[in-house]
């Protein structure tokens, strides 16, 4: 779907500078676009990896398994059609505490892995289980403590205190995680009365 949207937006694009008789602008857009998004990476690799290994270090401290046992009560009772010593339990708790972390790259597979496991307790394998539901909504509202991705990004383009967003991005975070559990509830109320 997302690829029909892209499709658009640059035929929409091109449509428009055709139309005014300007269809350089879509070959300087590119080309400005494309510099832009060569520097930006460049600036992000060093910062990137500087803070995937500093996560890197924490996650080897046992930091992550740290939150992941703080975290068990929670994702119990969050959970609870996940039996608490399954590998999907395990899984969950690992993918959770990547998200708090800021660990965006680590995430995505390690919430890939938790799904599968989902997909085998799931009975309807045609239908997302209320586990994996829940698990989505707190993946997508995202609660993070240490945004590394931002700060990399701020530092990058020359802010000059990149972390000052930690603060807001916990309140953001926190109403995001809090709003998708609260939506989640309901509609898993409105769900059994149907």
């Amino acid at each position: 779907m997302i690829n029909y949207i892209w499709f658009f937006m640059i035929l929409g694009g091109v449509i428009t500078s055709a139309s005014k008789g300007q269809i350089n602008l879509v070959t300087e857009g590119v080309l400005k676009g494309s510099e832009q998004a060569v520097l930006v990476a460049l600036g992000l690799i060093g910062i990137v990896s500087f803070w995937s290994g500093v996560m890197r270090i924490a996650q080897d401290a046992g930091l992550m398994e740290m939150i992941a046992r703080a975290l068990g009560p929670v994702a119990r009772k969050l959970f609870p059609e996940v039996p608490s010593h399954h590998p999907a339990m395990g899984a969950l708790l690992v993918a959770m505490s990547a998200n708090i972390l800021g660990l965006g790259n680590a995430c995505t597979p390690l919430g890939l892995k938790a799904m599968g496991h989902l997909q085998e307790l799931n009975g309807d394998k045609e239908t997302a289980s209320n586990a994996m539901c829940t698990f989505m909504a707190l993946t997508s509202s995202s609660l993070t403590v240490i945004p590394t991705t931002i700060i990399a990004l701020r530092l990058t383009h020359g802010s000059a205190s990149p972390t000052e967003i930690i603060g807001p991005i916990l309140i953001a975070t926190t109403c995001s995680t809090l709003t998708a559990l609260a939506v989640d509830a309901l509609l898993r109320r409105f769900s059994k009365k149907r």
